[in-house]
């Protein structure tokens, strides 16, 4: 059985993003009229049939990563999920479960009211294209596609916010939407940090393995007494932008006991990526993240007032006044 992540400290569970497209409700820079991909109502069965078209005119920002200016559908749209690839990537190819990061640009066929852009936000998507996380459209339409691909798709109302629409974002239930997606990067659970060696070189602190291969890094518990401070060390230092405090991050990672070294947490067991707001976890992750760069591993060492103290997840095998080791891999924020 798969468990659930140890680390959010409240039970809102793991980040999704709903509504206006960011994970806290702010402004989407699209105002009222936006709607994120994601957070479906219904889910579709079985699989669609999918076409090449009609699809509308790319008219401007052409370009893979520039704001598309998309032609206002023309006659009526197929029924069937359309879908093309306008630039073809050359990066991995995307599978369902795997974690998308993602532009795009969503409007509506008839109309071609813009409903949502993550252009104009500066902060792609990311989302796991799996049921119940992301419309059906993209869902069906993404995968197999390749990163660097930019994707155009027509999406019906069975694949998309179904006969409810979306009050908020002007979307009726009879609506065909079309998506612009520029597919950034895909992640999935053999994804590793990807980076620079970094020497650990203090003799009194845990040691990571620094294997890039997607499997659980070993961590070796030095014979002493843990620091009583927090402690974030690269073990992997990757190129990426720097994690922010209010930033949602992606990421693998692996936390054992300083007193036994034992295991109680990890997404290799688990075979299952985490996203999460750093504002959800406990005051250890949360400190020892912020500033780190993206594509990184950390070792963070927790000690417990700034972990789970006296009282620990029932369950979760961890001893009363634990120190906590992690090793994390950062791949990727929003």
């Amino acid at each position: 059985m798969r468990r659930r992540s140890l680390l959010i400290a409240v039970p809102a569970g793991l980040v999704t993003l709903a509504g206006c497209g960011d994970d806290d409700g702010s402004d989407s820079g699209q105002g009222s009229d936006s709607a994120s991909p994601s957070n479906p109502d219904s889910s579709a069965a079985p699989s669609p049939k999918i076409v090449d078209g009609p699809l509308p005119a790319i008219t401007a920002g052409t370009k893979f990563g520039e704001k598309p200016t998309v032609a206002k559908g023309e006659g009526e749209p197929s029924k069937d999920l359309a879908v093309k690839t306008v630039i073809a990537g050359n990066g991995k190819v995307v599978a369902e479960n795997d974690y998308l990061q993602a532009n795009y640009l969503g409007q509506i066929w008839a109309t071609a009211k813009v409903f949502d852009n993550s252009y104009d936000r500066k902060t792609p998507l990311l989302i796991q294209l799996s049921q119940g996380r992301i419309i059906d459209g993209w869902r069906y339409g993404l995968v197999g596609k390749k990163v660097g691909s930019r994707v155009e798709m027509a999406v019906p109302p069975e694949l998309g916010y179904g006969k409810e629409g979306n009050a908020q974002a002007g979307i009726k239930g009879t609506d065909t939407l079309v998506f612009v997606v520029d597919i950034e990067a895909s992640f999935n659970s053999k994804s590793s940090a990807k980076g620079k060696t970094v020497a650990q070189n203090d003799a009194d602190l845990p040691k990571a393995g620094t294997n890039t291969d997607g499997k659980a890094p070993s961590i070796e518990i030095p014979k002493t007494d843990p620091p009583k401070k927090l402690v974030a060390n690269y073990v992997i230092e990757g190129d990426g932008d720097a994690v922010a405090a209010e930033n949602t991050v992606l990421v693998q990672y692996k936390g054992v006991q300083w007193s036994n070294g034992k295991e109680f947490d990890s997404t290799y067991a688990n075979k299952q990526l985490v996203s999460f707001a750093l504002a959800q976890v406990v005051k250890g992750w949360s400190q020892g993240l912020t500033g780190k760069k993206v594509g990184s591993r950390v070792l963070i060492v927790i000690p417990p007032d700034l972990g789970y103290g006296d009282n620990p997840p029932q369950g979760s095998g961890i001893e009363k006044g634990a120190t906590l080791v992690f090793t994390v891999d950062i791949l990727a924020k929003m």
